[in-house]
């Protein structure tokens, strides 16, 4: 039996797209570290939340330094905003250090997406969402929920700036941990 030269040009392209296609899944597990998101957060109750009586970092929402290259951003997502995010009080934090988002939600489900970044996470009542990052670059990026939360959805939306480590330790109204 013989096999076309055509035939063996489009099954030798086929065979290269699995492999390459197994290459970039092994390559995206191991060499970059993406990880499925797992029950790490914990849970927190809801109408806890909705009363700020969680004896947690979610009772006065914010962020917090853990120590000199590692802050913890804690964020409340309730119908139509983020505390703190929104509005006249963005999510502030410096560049070159560890940042941990712990969020949760206070009534339905949300999402906490920040734009151009890889922090995408779904947003549970009486679960935590844990999202660890560094920003590189100073600046502003957009904050938004792609979870449609009702009908001031398309309101839901906030920035995280981040600035110079030199300026954020001048102004910083952080809590310490």
């Amino acid at each position: 039996m013989q096999v076309h030269n055509f035939e063996k040009v489009w099954l030798g392209a086929a065979l290269l797209l699995i492999v390459g296609f197994i290459a970039t899944i092994a390559y995206g597990t191991v060499g970059v570290g993406i990880q499925m998101v797992d029950d790490s957060g914990g849970e927190i109750d809801p109408q806890a939340v909705q009363q700020s009586n969680t004896g947690t970092g979610f009772d006065d929402p914010g962020v917090v330094r853990q120590n000199d290259s590692h802050y913890v951003v804690y964020v409340v997502a309730q119908q139509f905003q983020f505390a703190p995010g929104t509005g006249d009080n963005p999510i502030r934090v410096p560049a070159d250090t560890r940042v941990t988002f712990r969020v949760t939600s206070a009534d339905v489900v949300h999402g906490f997406s920040i734009v151009e970044t890889n922090i995408n996470t779904m947003v549970i009542p009486g679960q935590v969402s844990e999202v660890t990052a560094e920003f590189d670059e100073p600046g502003t990026y957009g904050l938004v929920c792609h979870e449609y939360c009702g009908s001031g959805h398309h309101t839901m939306g906030g920035s995280v700036e981040v600035v110079p480590k030199s300026e954020y330790e001048h102004n910083s109204t952080e809590v310490q941990n």
